[in-house]
C-alpha cells in the first residue's frame, strides 16, 4: 500500500521573490546584531595585529598580515577559557561539520552538477569562514539552492520537451536519476575529507594550550581549500582503483543505502552528540563563567553569527520540504545538538524533495527516511518502475504537477 500523499513544501507554490523575502531579512538582522556585537576589544585586537604587537611573524607578511593575525588571533581569543569557550565551540565545530557534510553531499548530486555555486562550494565556504559569516548563507548559498530548486520544478512539470515543442534546456532533470550521487565513491570521498580537512585541525585547536595553536589555526582558516583537495583526490584514487568494479564508477542514491548513508553520517553526528553532552556536563559542573572579557566578545560575536546560520538553514528545510522537517531538525538539535539535527534533518527531508521510501521498507514514518530514485533494487522499486513506465507511456514522462520536488 503506497503512503498518503503530503502537502507539497512551499517552494512548490510560492515564487521565487516571495521565498526571498526572509533570507534578506534574516541578512539585516544579521548585519545589525553583529553591528550591536561589535565590541571595543575586537577593534583593538585588530589594533595589535596591525601594530605588530602580536604574533609578529605573521602579522609582518606584506598585505594579508594584519588581517592573517587578526583573524588567528579573534579564534585564539575565543578559545581562551578552558571550560565554558570550549565547550561553546566545539559544538559550534561540530555544528559545521554538518553543513559541510550536507553541502558536500549536495555538490555531488547529478541534479546540481551544472549550478556552479552548489557544485563547486569552495569558494562560497571561503568567504564565509574569512569575512562574510551568516551573510553568505542568507545572500548566497540559501538562494542559489532556492533557485535551482526552482529550475528542477520547472523541469519536472514540462518534460523532456518545452510547450513550443523544442528539447528541454536540462533534460536530464527529467530523464535518469537526478537525485543520485555521481559515483559510489562519494560516500567514502566525502567523509574523510571532511575529517582530514576540516576535523582534524578543529580537535588540534580544541585540545593544544592557547600558546601553540597559532599555526593550527591558520592551517585551519583554510579548510574548505583542504576539504576540497582531499574530496577530489579521494574519489579519483577510488575511482581508478576500483574502474572495473560493475558498481563504484556509477551513480547511486545515498539515501536507500544503509552502508554509504552511514558511512557520510555517522561522525559528523557523534561529534555533535559528544560536544553537545561535554556542554551540558560543563554547565552543571562549572556553572561559574570562567571567559574574561576578551574571549567573551569573540565567543559571543561567533555565537550571533551562528544563530543566524541556524536560523536560515532551518528555513531552507521548511521551504523546500516542509514543516515535518524543519520540526524534526528542531527536534534533533534540542536532543543531540545542532550538528546532528542538521543531519538527521537531511536525510528526513529526502521523503519529501524525492518520493517517500519509508512505507516500503520501514512501515509508516520509520526510522529512516530515504527516496527510491531510479530504482532500489527491491521488489517494489521494480513495480514502480514499470507502472512509472505505463504511465509515461499514456501521459509522456508519467510527471505531473503532483510530482515531488527533486525526484
Amino acid at each position: 500500500m503506497d503512503p498518503p500523499s503530503r502537502p507539497l513544501p512551499p517552494i512548490h507554490h510560492l515564487s521565487l521573490e516571495l521565498i526571498l523575502i526572509p533570507p534578506i531579512l534574516l541578512a539585516i538582522a544579521t548585519a545589525l546584531s553583529l553591528f550591536t556585537h561589535s565590541d571595543a576589544d575586537l577593534y583593538m585586537l585588530y589594533s595589535q595585529c596591525h601594530s605588530h604587537a602580536r604574533i609578529e611573524w605573521l602579522s609582518r607578511v606584506p598585505m594579508f598580515g594584519p588581517l592573517a593575525c587578526f583573524l588567528v588571533s579573534f579564534f585564539q581569543e575565543a578559545l581562551l577559557s578552558p571550560v565554558r569557550s570550549k565547550g561553546i565551540m566545539s559544538v559550534i565545530l561540530s555544528y559545521v561539520a554538518g553543513l559541510l557534510t550536507i553541502t558536500s553531499v549536495e555538490s555531488s548530486r547529478l541534479c546540481n552538477q551544472t549550478a556552479f555555486f552548489l557544485a563547486f562550494p569552495t569558494a562560497t565556504w571561503l568567504i564565509f569562514d574569512l569575512v562574510g559569516g551568516a551573510l553568505v548563507w542568507e545572500i548566497v548559498i540559501i538562494p542559489a539552492f532556492f533557485h535551482r530548486a526552482k529550475v528542477v520544478i520547472l523541469a519536472r512539470r514540462q518534460g523532456t520537451t518545452t510547450s513550443e515543442g523544442g528539447e528541454a534546456a536540462e533534460p536530464e532533470l527529467v530523464l535518469g536519476a537526478p537525485r543520485h550521487l555521481s559515483t559510489l565513491a562519494e560516500s567514502i570521498s566525502i567523509p574523510v575529507s571532511i575529517a582530514i580537512g576540516y576535523i582534524l585541525p578543529s580537535l588540534l585547536i580544541l585540545l593544544l594550550p592557547s600558546d601553540k595553536t597559532a599555526v593550527p589555526i591558520l592551517v585551519w582558516l583554510f579548510f574548505p581549500v583542504w576539504v576540497s583537495l582531499l574530496h577530489q583526490g579521494v574519489r579519483t584514487a577510488l575511482l581508478h582503483v576500483f574502474k572495473d568494479h560493475p558498481t563504484w564508477p556509477r551513480p547511486f542514491h545515498l539515501e536507500t543505502s544503509l552502508l554509504p548513508l552511514v558511512l557520510t553520517y555517522a561522525t559528523p553526528i557523534l561529534l555533535s552528540l559528544a560536544s553537545h553532552i561535554y556542554l551540558i556536563v560543563t554547565l552543571f559542573t562549572h556553572p561559574h563563567d570562567d571567559r574574561k572579557e576578551m574571549t567573551l566578545a569573540t565567543t559571543r560575536f561567533i555565537m550571533v553569527n551562528m544563530v543566524f546560520v541556524g536560523l536560515t538553514v532551518l528555513y531552507w528545510a521548511f521551504i523546500e520540504a516542509g514543516w515535518q522537517t524543519a520540526l524534526v531538525m528542531l527536534v534533533v538539535t534540542m536532543l543531540a545538538g545542532p550538528g546532528a539535527g542538521v543531519c538527521v534533518g537531511w536525510i528526513w527531508r529526502e521523503s519529501a524533495v524525492g518520493v517517500d521510501w519509508i512505507g516500503r521498507r520501514f512501515g509508516p514514518r520509520g526510522a529512516v527516511i530515504a527516496v527510491a530514485v531510479g530504482g532500489t533494487g527491491s521488489s517494489r522499486g521494480s513495480d514502480g518502475e514499470r507502472d512509472g513506465g505505463e504511465r509515461g507511456q499514456e501521459g509522456g514522462n508519467g510527471l505531473s504537477e503532483e510530482t515531488p520536488l527533486l525526484r
